[in-house]
């Protein structure tokens, strides 16, 4: 996706959902190219005190560390389970391609099944008069408690021969949900690596750096020479050094701890 198109579908979002104050991604080109598309055009502007008032309401780029898409994995998975089902649905089910008022239907459509997700189960074991509700995105995004939209009938496979166009729309967003729920539930499942302690990257330590286009042979040792901890004191990222001068960000994930400090002098 070019830079043009991430823009245009920021401006769609933000002019359905309102100003967005923080925009968490990865370092991808197409973001990158758009947070200085933003501050170039305010650069541009000759007026200084429009150019402060709307610096003070532009959005917030927040990257992760290169190299490092997988530490936006609360967004990232949920991403790739929409992705797969819509492929294969779009692919397998659909003789012939959607028109764009059918695609963008769909694609709400969808987005209603993921923001209708639970967020927590803790008020389903308090104490109350009321039916407990789980808390949903879409309870924050609307600021309503009842937000579950029922389909309008009851779809078949037939329905995606006719020539009823939003029948059609209907039967997939049915196999969307079918499909999706299978894969999200799995996603729900601790993983004791995830839970178990580890020991942080510490100053000093000698490391090799993992990249993924080079072959291990190829892999360069580094010196961890900063470290930077995050609000719950783990240490995700550090800063290298690769000889010459040079020196990098990476995640920890990249990394293969081969002499920690104490022992590396």
């Amino acid at each position: 996706m070019s830079t043009d198109c991430f823009i245009n579908s920021f401006r769609c979002f933000t002019s359905i959902r309102g100003p967005v104050q923080t925009l968490l991604s990865d370092q991808g080109t197409n973001f990158v190219g758009a947070r200085n598309e933003f501050h170039q055009s305010l650069l541009n502007m000759m007026d200084g005190k429009a150019q402060r008032y709307l610096k003070s309401k532009q959005c917030q780029f927040k990257f992760n560390v290169p190299s490092a898409s997988h530490m936006g994995g609360s967004w990232e998975r949920l991403i790739r389970t929409v992705r797969n089902v819509m492929k294969g649905i779009l692919l397998e089910q659909t003789s012939s391609r959607l028109d764009t008022a059918s695609l963008r239907t769909l694609l709400y459509e969808c987005m209603a099944i993921v923001n209708s997700r639970p967020l927590t189960v803790d008020q389903l074991n308090q104490d109350s008069t009321i039916e407990p509700l789980p808390l949903s995105p879409n309870m924050l995004l609307t600021m309503k408690t009842d937000v579950h939209s029922s389909p309008p009938g009851d779809f078949e496979e037939p329905d995606l021969y006719s020539r009823k166009r939003w029948r059609r729309v209907q039967y997939l967003a049915q196999q969307f949900w079918s499909r999706w729920k299978k894969e999200y539930l799995h996603q729900l499942q601790s993983r004791q690596k995830w839970n178990s302690e580890q020991r942080n990257l510490q100053i000093g330590d000698i490391v090799l750096l993992g990249e993924s286009d080079q072959p291990r042979c190829d892999w360069k040792l580094a010196l961890v020479t900063e470290t930077y901890a995050s609000r719950d004191d783990l240490v995700r990222k550090v800063r290298l050094h690769i000889g010459n001068g040079h020196y990098l960000d990476r995640p920890v994930h990249k990394l293969v701890l081969l002499l920690p400090t104490s022992t590396s002098h």
